[in-house]
């Protein structure tokens, strides 16, 4: 019997593991399954553009592992059994189940509401696709003059709030973030943020930790009312809850705790990528939830699973660690925040338009290498009767 190795979600995570496995592994010793709700890969990066009226790139998963041996199947995971290896699927033709032998979850995160009330009954986000476009339909409707505020000062906030405020100059537009403006950024890059918000008319409220969210806007903890037709909350991301529900070892938020192969601290046939997985960079810091994180955990995971498979002792060891921050502030500006290691801002930075082209490429280019998981050289490996238990990771 071929192996059998299902990849749970297609975001970035998901699909670079899926894409990287293929390219690993021999297809007649193993059976790649791909289950994604969605049957395109989504760039969730450009989600404050979508919500924005531009429309996005269609890259059906089907065509994206075209005579990889790689199968879709596209449905929705509502659970995990971990000790069977199975996951219980919904989709359009009912439920079904599908077992595993390798399970690599990937199945990302939503956006987080904190506790905080009325999130859900009248709040927008654009943590997917489906909540994007829901924002964009509501911003369609809204009148010249109508209030915009978005929630969150993070790298989210400042993309959505700037690409919205950027798109519809006929809107009032505001950005209530719990700090100052970029305050994790180097002083350069905060005056800079500080010029496009001004340039662009919005109207910034920092150090304003909103405690409710209501039809009218919000109210801070300290009793400001900020009014506002439309509320998009952008203040973090929350994990599905699928993990936590099982007996895999997760951490407080639900995020799976592996090593550093990103294979499951408590269930050696499981591997976590992603926003789905709690693994350490520089120094212990654990990685935040982002594509730039995503893409090496996903490297890490795949090409930890060929070497166990396939009888190899080592293997090399993906970058996990921080560059830059790449920020777009709308369509034509953008912030690129050179940082250390451990995601700390250095005194290097580009901004303007050269920055703005520089996100463009990085966007481009990972949703491009997803895009042909076989172009780069493909060496398959076939499995080995005699897997090692461990492999060790060289620099």
């Amino acid at each position: 019997m071929r192996h059998r190795i299902v990849v749970l979600g297609a975001g970035y995570s998901g699909a670079i593991a899926a894409g990287r496995l293929a390219r690993r592994l021999h297809p007649d010793d193993t059976e790649i399954t791909v289950v994604n709700a969605d049957a395109d890969f989504v760039e969730r990066v450009r989600m404050h553009q979508l919500a924005t009226g531009q429309d996005l790139a269609h890259r059906p998963l089907r065509d994206v592992y075209a005579g990889t041996g790689v199968t879709v199947r596209q449905a929705r995971v509502t659970a995990v059994d971990v000790d069977s290896r199975t996951v219980a699927l919904a989709g359009e033709h009912g439920t079904d189940e599908i077992a595993y032998d390798t399970l690599v979850y990937a199945l990302g995160s939503t956006a987080a509401d904190h506790g905080v009330p009325g999130v859900a009954e009248h709040a927008y986000d654009i943590a997917g696709r489906p909540a994007a476009l829901r924002l964009r339909d509501r911003l369609a409707h809204l009148a010249a003059g109508g209030t915009v505020l978005v929630v969150g000062g993070g790298l989210t906030g400042l993309e959505a709030v700037t690409e919205i405020a950027e798109a519809r100059p006929d809107l009032d537009v505001a950005l209530a973030t719990r700090g100052g403006l970029g305050d994790w950024l180097n002083d350069r890059a905060q005056r800079h943020l500080h010029g496009v918000c001004g340039r662009l008319g919005i109207t910034v409220h920092e150090h304003a930790d909103v405690a409710r969210v209501d039809a009218t806007g919000v109210v801070t903890g300290d009793g400001r009312e900020i009014r506002a037709e439309v509320t998009v909350w952008t203040t973090g991301f929350a994990v599905h809850p699928i993990a936590a529900a099982t007996t895999l070892t997760v951490a407080a938020n639900g995020q799976i705790v592996v090593d550093d192969t990103m294979r499951s601290v408590s269930h050696p046939d499981v591997y976590a990528v992603g926003d789905a997985g709690l693994a350490a960079g520089p120094g212990g810091k654990p990685l935040r939830m982002s594509c730039a994180s995503g893409t090496p955990m996903a490297w890490q995971a795949a090409d930890a699973i060929a070497a166990r498979l396939t009888g190899r002792s080592k293997f090399p060891k993906a970058p996990l660690r921080y560059f830059n921050q790449c920020i777009s502030l709308g369509r034509r500006d953008g912030i690129i925040q050179y940082v250390t290691a451990d995601d700390r801002a250095k005194p290097s930075l580009l901004t303007g338009r050269l920055a703005a082209r520089y996100k463009e490429v990085v966007c481009k280019g990972a949703a491009w290498a997803i895009s042909h998981p076989m172009l780069y050289p493909v060496r398959r490996h076939r499995i080995t009767a005699n897997r090692p238990e461990s492999v060790t990771t060289t620099p």
